[in-house]
């Protein structure tokens, strides 16, 4: 399951006091995101208790779970749920509700089994789903008639039964807020969570799971002796280009004066350069066509210049100067971005600080000859789940194109958001890019995955904390690890790119020499377009009936009952409508139109979506529809036959574009053949049975786009441990995990299961391998990184840095290393990371050649926790990246020393990782 809720989740928090603020209607936001328009909000009699119009009532939530191992099968667990009252409101046995985000399905009354059983009613509560149409992870709690009153001052614990477990504190449910019916202001709650890691019935999924927590003595063990090694020139570079020969020597790059001088053709690329050089040095940096003399860098197209399409030479001679020469012009610019990371961290340190910049640099007399593995070299960017504004998606293609990644997957659609202007259709931004409370989604979807507004007024909620800090508990989020501050509504769920937003995105990323692939998900994860053609249909049915009917994609008095993975009920597109093709064609023709309007953008691919349709042995997908039946083309077709007969129409409406058809390879799992389709294979987990689908695409020559959840999904977290934030269905992914993954022999990384279970390699004998034909029908591979738990551009940074680079390496790097090889180029890569990578990322700016960015610096990459122990009264500690700096503490964290080496201690002691630039990681306590 591509984002599965199979063993993830996302549960409830705690709360304390919340936030004054204002909520005068307007849409606002802290980084410039485009809001939908929100309509101005009634003013209502506050309840007795609520101090201000703008003050919710003094209640908190904290969440709890208690026993994962409850059912020893991991069906459920057991978790707390506390109310604390400190308001001046008495919570009596009717007039109030508490709303909240859970994806977790809360079990039935009398579920369970015969240790435990769900016994809500004698605690004198319900929950249900909170939105009219009972669809998602949107939860209301109420009380029952026999519920004892909550006095102020007081507080209950509810105890209750929820699906699978909660190992992560980023599990909680989140975004509480509450309603005293019949007043219609939702006020917020804060929320918090409460673990214990050292307990193994919170953090053991179930029997089976043999996976450890993480604790730093277990990292102390999986760190081992990383030695510091003395970085070559050659092992700065990420990734590790094919051919590098030191050379005698050092060009002095700089002074008063830099001169580039370029081919024709290669004016952006020179323009490029030019800015990222104006951003590192002082004085003057002039660019010019070919002709002048005594150019100190000089860039030429060149087809011999090395093997393959986007292949370069680069030449530092410490008299001559530099020299790119490219196979075509994204050889060149490829060229640019070694040259860059030649250049010393010095000068980007000095750069981002105060004072002046270095006049010139040394730059190492060297002779590269470097060329991909993979034409397709990707990342792939969920904002439909949480948006992320302009900049940031700027910010990061920026960085993907620093480390030569050449795809970039905009996952623009899901259940929970739209988030493209669409001309002729606004109710898709008007209505679908926006959440709030609305619980019979009039105006807008319901809040989900916490989030609405963020901290922002205008989605129906008051009462928020007015900052981050206070949305935390009082202190400013680190974003290194879970924060309290996910659980209180910080996270964009509203948001959209309007198509001047669209088209500067891809002329930004058309510079750096990126495809940008829209994807457009249906006919499942399509709620959001579902809901907002019905919200268009309603706004015109009596007025102008054909237009209502125009892009309706759902039969109205279809009887099919399905509950997708993460608990829809309404969110398919229906096959058998002209109305739903009409959609899709207006749709890609928008697409396109916004390409064409930017000079040199290529649509090469749409992303056709096509996952995650439940299975057929519970849910009924359209057989309810009178209009299916009354349909004489699909009159007779059954459920399966129907999605087949969807793509088979969907794949033209894509191919009048130009574009090639990509998509999740579900759309062929039932063996439909469409000619020219390019699948991603995601669904590899080990033990699940599809661990070897790429490969038999691949060998029966279709063309594929790696893309396993097992090593490539971003936004699983990082480890087992609590405060990780993200999701673990699949794995367990950290940069080893992207670092050591083999795109042609997958079952050679494949020793472990998501459980920790080592796996016997013999059980891949019977799977089918990659044939050397086979080898070349794959297209590439990329990092996928899905938005539930990206509520902030920072922690979309923590989570995709330092993983995308794992993923820039293997796509990158032709000479693939064997298994028996990844031990030792794994220790070479962390040297690389901690010693060269990790500070330029400390400095990092992006490159901005039409000054549209802020200046903001530095990149939010996670900051490994140190190992530790202590052996007779001796701590003893290690770091993941040679080249991080350790600390320690013996007073609890209020002051800290460096570790230089076996250190006696005594009592309790934390540690904690610091980068050069003076950051640092969450602490850990060593025992």
């Amino acid at each position: 399951m591509r984002r599965s809720l199979l063993g993830i989740s996302t549960i409830v928090a705690s709360a304390w006091l919340a936030g004054c603020q204002g909520d005068d209607g307007t849409a606002s936001s802290r980084d410039g995101v485009h809001a939908a328009p929100v309509a101005e909000e009634a003013s209502h009699a506050t309840p007795d208790g609520i101090r201000t119009a703008a003050r919710g009532p003094n209640i908190s939530i904290v969440f709890h779970p208690v026993d994962n191992t409850a059912a020893n099968d991991g069906a459920f667990f057991l978790a707390e749920l506390t109310i604390v009252n400190e308001s001046a409101i008495r919570l009596e046995s009717d007039g109030w509700q508490i709303h909240f985000n859970f994806v977790r399905r809360i079990l039935d009354e009398g579920e369970g089994n015969a240790n435990y059983k769900q016994r809500l009613a004698a605690q004198g509560v319900k929950f249900s789903k909170g939105d009219e149409a009972k669809s998602g992870d949107y939860w209301v709690l109420e009380p029952l008639a026999n519920f004892a009153p909550i006095e102020p001052g007081g507080k209950r614990v509810i105890k209750l039964l929820a699906e699978n477990w909660a190992i992560l504190k980023t599990d909680a449910p989140a975004a509480f807020h509450i309603v005293f019916p019949p007043d219609k202001d939702a006020w917020a709650l804060q929320s918090s969570v409460v673990m214990d890691a050292s307990d193994p019935k919170q953090t053991k999924r179930f029997p089976g799971d043999v996976l450890p927590a993480q604790t730093p003595q277990l990292r102390y063990d999986e760190n081992g002796p990383l030695n510091k090694v003395q970085l070559s020139a050659a092992h700065t570079l990420l990734p590790t280009p094919q051919s590098f020969i030191q050379g005698t020597g050092e060009y002095r790059l700089g002074g008063p004066r830099i001169a580039i001088e370029y081919q024709r053709g290669l004016a952006k690329e020179a323009a490029y350069l030019k800015a990222a050089l104006g951003d590192v040095l002082a004085g003057s940096i002039d660019a010019s066509e070919r002709g002048q003399c005594g150019s100190e860098i000089r860039l030429i197209l060149d087809p011999h210049a090395h093997t393959g399409t986007e292949s370069y030479t680069l030449e530092v001679d410490a008299q001559k100067g530099i020299e790119i020469r490219g196979v075509d012009a994204a050889g060149v610019f490829y060229g640019i971005q070694t040259l860059r990371q030649l250049i010393p961290i010095e000068a980007y340190r000095a750069a981002a600080t105060p004072g002046p910049r270095k006049l010139s640099v040394q730059i190492p007399a060297v002779t590269v000859a470097d060329g991909p593995l993979f034409a397709y070299r990707g990342m792939a960017l969920d904002v439909g789940r949480h948006f992320q504004s302009k900049a940031t998606v700027k910010k990061l293609l920026d960085l993907l194109a620093f480390h030569k990644i050449n795809k970039f997957h905009f996952h623009l659609t899901d259940d929970e958001g739209w988030r493209l202007e669409i001309p002729g259709i606004p109710e898709l931004t008007s209505y679908g890019s926006r959440r709030g409370f609305d619980v019979d989604e009039g105006k807008q979807l319901h809040i989900g995955m916490g989030a609405g507004s963020d901290l922002a007024p205008g989605d129906g909620i008051r009462g928020k904390a007015r900052t981050e800090a206070e949305a935390n508990g009082g202190s400013q989020p680190t974003y290194q690890g879970y924060e309290q501050a996910a659980l209180n509504f910080v996270g964009k769920g509203s948001g959209y790119y309007t198509t001047k937003d669209f088209e500067e995105i891809l002329a930004y990323a058309t510079e750096r020499h990126i495809d940008v692939i829209p994807e457009i998900d249906v006919p499942g994860h399509a709620r959001a377009a579902v809901k907002a053609m019905e919200h268009r249909y309603k706004k015109y049915a009596a007025s102008d009936p054909a237009k209502a009917k125009q892009y309706r994609l759902v039969d109205p008095d279809d009887t099919s009952k399905h509950t997708s993975v993460q608990g829809y009920t309404d969110n398919f597109v229906n096959p058998c409508l002209p109305s739903s093709y009409a959609f899709l064609t207006k749709v890609v023709q928008e697409v396109k139109a916004r390409f064409d309007a930017v000079p040199g953008a290529k649509l090469t691919m749409i992303h056709g979506g096509g996952d995650e349709l439940p299975g057929l042995s519970s849910n009924v997908w359209w057989q309810g529809s009178p209009l299916c039946k009354s349909n004489p083309e699909t009159k007779d077709l059954g459920d399966e036959a129907l999605k087949d007969y969807f793509f088979k129409k969907w794949q033209p409406i894509i191919g009048k574009t130009g574009a090639r058809m990509t998509g999740w390879d579900d759309i062929i799992h039932g063996g439909l053949q469409l000619e020219g389709f390019v699948p991603m294979p995601w669904s590899n987990v080990w033990g699940w049975g599809r661990e070897d689908d790429a490969y038999k695409y691949a060998n029966e020559g279709r063309t594929v786009i790696l893309s396993h959840a097992t090593n490539l999904y971003m936004d699983l977290a990082y480890n087992k441990d609590p405060d990780e934030p993200g999701y673990y269905w699949a794995n367990f992914v950290d940069e080893s995990k992207t670092f050591n993954y083999l795109p042609f022999d997958v079952f050679a990384i494949a020793t472990h299961d998501r459980m920790g279970n080592s796996i016997d390699p013999s059980t891949w004998a019977s799977k089918t391998h990659l044939t050397e034909a086979g080898k070349a029908n794959i297209l590439g591979m990329h990092g996928l990184l899905w938005g539930e738990n990206q509520k902030s551009p920072e922690l979309l940074e923590y989570f995709a840095f330092p993983k995308i680079l794992g993923v820039a390496e293997r796509a990158w790097n032709r000479n693939t290393p064997s298994a028996a090889d990844l031990p030792a180029a794994w220790k070479q890569f962390v040297n690389t990371l901690g010693q060269a990578e990790l500070p330029r990322l400390d400095f990092y700016r992006p490159v901005d050649t039409r000054r549209e960015l802020s200046r903001s610096v530095g990149v939010n990459y996670r900051i490994p926790l140190p190992g530790a122990r202590i052996e007779n009264g001796q701590l003893l500690a290690n770091v993941r990246y040679p080249g991080l700096i350790i600390e320690y503490s013996t007073n609890g964290g209020k002051t800290f020393s460096t570790y230089r080496g076996p250190t006696a201690v005594s009592g309790s002691v934390v540690v904690r990782s610091k980068t050069q630039s003076g950051h640092v990681s969450r602490v850990g306590k060593v025992n």
